[in-house]
C-alpha cells in the first residue's frame, strides 16, 4: 500500500496487524497457562478459511481503485467472522474453560467489529462528502429496528424452506432470535423505509451499524448493554448469513 502511495491506509492497517499479533500472543498465553503447552496447528481437523478470498489478496496488491473503505470492509468482514466463530464455541462447548476463554475472545473480537465499523463509516463518509452535499434535502420516511427486525423474520422463513440438513436447523434457530430481538427492538433506532426492499445481508447489515451507532451515543449504562446485547447477535447473524451466500 505504501508503494501505491496510501500512506493513510498503511498506517490503518498496521494498526491492525499490531492488534491482531496481540490476538495471537493471547491464544498462546491462555494455551500456556491452562495446558502448559503453545496450541500446535497440526491438531487442527479441518481445513482454515483464507483470511482474505485469492481475488481480494490480489485486488489489495495490485488494484490502484483499493480505497481505505474498500479495505476496511474486507477487514470488517473478516473480524465479524471471528467473532461468529467465539461465539459459536461459546455457546456449544462443554468444556468450561474452552468456553470462559471463547466469550473472553468474542468480547475481544466484538471490540474490533466496533472499531473497524466505525473507521469504516468514516471512510465512507471523506469519499463520499461531495455526493452527500448534492443529494436531495428531501426527508425520507423512518422505520425503527423492530419493523427491520420482522421483515428478517420473514425472508428468514423463506430461506429456511429452500435448505435442508444442519444449514436448515441452523436459520430455524437464527429466525427464532430475530423473533426475540423484534420483540426486544420496539421504537429503537432510525432507519430509511426503502431498507424494508433489501435482502436479508443488506438488512442484517444495517441492523448490526443501527445497534453499534446506538451503543456508541448511549449515555446509559442499562441502555448501552442492552445494545451491546443486541450488536453481538447482529453480528453472529449476520457472519452466518454471509457464509450461507458464500455457499
Amino acid at each position: 500500500m505504501r508503494e501505491q502511495g496510501k500512506d493513510d491506509l498503511a498506517d490503518v492497517f498496521a494498526k491492525l496487524a499490531a492488534a491482531e499479533r496481540e490476538h495471537v500472543d493471547s491464544v498462546t498465553r491462555w494455551s500456556q497457562s491452562r495446558r502448559g503447552k503453545i496450541p500446535d496447528p497440526a491438531m487442527v481437523r479441518w481445513e482454515a478459511p483464507e483470511t482474505l478470498a485469492p481475488e481480494s489478496a490480489a485486488e489489495v496488491k495490485t488494484s490502484r481503485l483499493m480505497t481505505p473503505y474498500r479495505a476496511l470492509a474486507m477487514a470488517v468482514r473478516n473480524e465479524e467472522r471471528a467473532f461468529a466463530f467465539w461465539s459459536y464455541l461459546a455457546a456449544y462447548s462443554d468444556d468450561r474453560d474452552i468456553k470462559k476463554a471463547s466469550e473472553a475472545m468474542a468480547k475481544e473480537e466484538l471490540g474490533h467489529v466496533a472499531t473497524l465499523r466505525k473507521e469504516r463509516r468514516r471512510a465512507y463518509h471523506r469519499e463520499h462528502e461531495r455526493s452527500g452535499a448534492e443529494a436531495s434535502s428531501v426527508p425520507l420516511r423512518q422505520i425503527d429496528a423492530q419493523r427491520l427486525e420482522l421483515r428478517l423474520v420473514l425472508q428468514l422463513s423463506d430461506l429456511e424452506q429452500r435448505l435442508s440438513g444442519p444449514a436448515a436447523i441452523r436459520t430455524q434457530d437464527i429466525r427464532q432470535q430475530t423473533i426475540e430481538m423484534a420483540d426486544a427492538t420496539v421504537g429503537l433506532g432510525s432507519f430509511p423505509a426503502s431498507m424494508e426492499r433489501k435482502g436479508p445481508l443488506e438488512i442484517a447489515e444495517a441492523l448490526v451499524d443501527g445497534y453499534l451507532d446506538g451503543a456508541e451515543r448511549s449515555s446509559d449504562a442499562a441502555h448501552l448493554e442492552r445494545l451491546q446485547q443486541l450488536a453481538e447477535r447482529a453480528i453472529s447473524r449476520l457472519a452466518w448469513l454471509r457464509s450461507l451466500s458464500a455457499d
